[in-house]
């Protein structure tokens, strides 16, 4: 990859992770914070399909940065290492799908829809329970302390996060899916012949 390359991949990840910050700002929550739709989920992982997974890992914890430093994180704080892991951590595991970014852009250059369909889907739900799987350990080790009398925290911080994973799955899937058929150029930078060459060879 060169420098040009290089460069062009970071700012275009630097302008995901402030579009993924301005959608987080749309109240798709409850009252107690407890069940919400990530949004900015969505470009997150567009951008991880596009670019891969190290550039989706770096978008993601600038999103999480960008969470604490102008979002709403803060109402959350208890300590510096748990808004750390539940923000820039957890949310850069939401760049986990890009690890199927050359499958999928194979199979759309291959014009294999069905092929790119299912790799999206499979990509998005382990994005998405990437980034809970913090979520649900912040959740019983910080947030089990509000689990009503006897019920146990596990029971409690999978009962949130786990409605959470699963709609925001069915949320990023079925949205990406629509874009995949009606703009499939967006899966695929106009340089990408080294991940397209690197997918062929396996």
């Amino acid at each position: 990859m060169s420098k040009k390359m290089d460069l062009r991949v970071w700012i275009e990840g630097t302008v995901i992770a402030a579009m993924a910050m301005a959608l987080s700002f749309i109240p798709l929550e409850s009252a107690n914070a407890a069940f919400d739709l990530s949004l900015g989920m969505i470009p997150l992982v567009l951008y991880s399909y596009r670019r891969g997974a190290l550039p989706g890992i770096t978008a993601g914890f600038i999103w999480g940065l960008l969470s604490i430093v102008l979002g709403s994180a803060m109402k959350n704080f208890i300590s510096v290492p748990q808004i750390i892991f539940e923000y820039p951590f957890a949310f850069a595991f939401g760049g986990m799908g890009g690890l199927f970014s050359s499958k999928i852009q194979k199979a759309i250059s291959d014009s294999q829809s069905n092929k790119a369909v299912s790799y999206i889907l499979i990509g998005s739900l382990t994005a998405v329970v990437s980034r809970w799987f913090w979520h649900y350990w912040a959740g019983v080790f910080v947030w089990g302390v509000y689990a009503p009398e006897g019920m146990s925290p596990y029971w409690y911080s999978l009962l949130f996060n786990g409605g959470s994973a699963i709609a925001n799955t069915v949320l990023v899937s079925v949205v990406l899916v629509i874009i995949v058929k009606v703009a499939p150029k967006l899966f695929i930078p106009k340089m990408a012949h080294y991940i397209n060459n690197s997918a062929k060879n396996k």
